[in-house]
């Protein structure tokens, strides 16, 4: 008696881009439009069956990203050129498969990363365009952009990042390591990553800061309290120095407010 063999499955690494403001964030949720749960069905409509995708990171609701990673494993054999077509034609317009590549079959899209980049956007002052509104947080007050550099400094290194971790985590080892953490423009020397921006058309007459963080993971919301309390550093209600003590105390309460989701980009992840 013949049988059909089965398939060989292979495990593919996919990066995409999304515009987050109309999702819950990547993961899926009981309530709203997850990134995950698009990607998931366009796949299955491709594979046939229920395909699980497992991201880098869970950016949260309103979250943007322009080099998110993921993992699929997918029986249907289809080259990769050809699957990122079809995704995208499958995809709504705000999520894009920018590139596909085989890997590994050990390779898992979180666990298997090194490091993870994360570019926060300022507009300070000025009038803020249209295009810019769903892409920044608009501050109004000056900012003391050097004084914001140093405090940016002071978080490189192995730290404590408890103050900076949203209430009510359940993550129980809050220590990581942060290669880069700068404000670009603020610095003599550019960044290694050389990561430009995630894209924008800008329309508007404030000044534009943009907050860039490398490190080998995240805690939930960490990002946007840092750049929470550098606002707050930049308007002198803090100084660079109060960095140091934030990284002691391990207090959220101390810390600065968690700034809006909209500034947040998922710009590249290291393997």
């Amino acid at each position: 008696m013949n049988r059909t063999p089965v398939p060989a499955s292979r495990t593919l690494k996919l990066t995409l881009a999304y515009d987050g403001t109309a999702y819950v964030g990547w993961q899926r949720q009981l309530n709203g439009l997850s990134v995950q749960a698009r990607l998931e069905e366009a796949l299955a409509r491709l594979e046939g069956q229920p395909v699980a995708a497992a991201a880098a990171g869970r950016t949260d609701a309103g979250v943007h990203a322009v080099g998110q990673v993921v993992g699929v494993t997918l029986v249907r054999p289809m080259e990769e050129e050809a699957l990122a077509r079809a995704l995208n034609g499958l995809l709504p317009a705000d999520i894009r498969v920018l590139a596909i590549e085989p890997v590994p079959p050990a390779f898992h899209a979180r666990y298997s990363a090194r490091a993870k980049t994360y570019q926060y956007r300022i507009m300070n002052g000025g009038v803020i365009g249209p295009f810019e509104r769903p892409y920044v947080w608009a501050v109004a007050p000056p900012l003391d952009v050097a004084a914001m550099a140093a405090a940016a400094r002071r978080l490189e290194g192995r730290h404590d990042f408890a103050s900076f971790q949203a209430a009510g985590s359940g993550v129980q080892d809050t220590v990581r390591t942060i290669a880069w953490s700068r404000v670009l423009g603020a610095e003599d020397r550019p960044a290694p990553a050389a990561a430009a921006p995630c894209g924008w058309l800008h329309a508007g007459t404030g000044r534009l800061l943009v907050y860039e963080i490398t490190g080998d993971g995240f805690l939930r919301h960490m990002v946007r309290a840092i750049v929470g309390t550098l606002v707050e550093v930049g308007t002198g209600r803090r100084t660079p120095a109060s960095v140091d003590e934030l990284l002691t105390v391990r207090d959220r309460a101390r810390a600065g407010p968690t700034a809006p989701p909209q500034g947040l980009c998922l710009v590249r992840v290291d393997y």
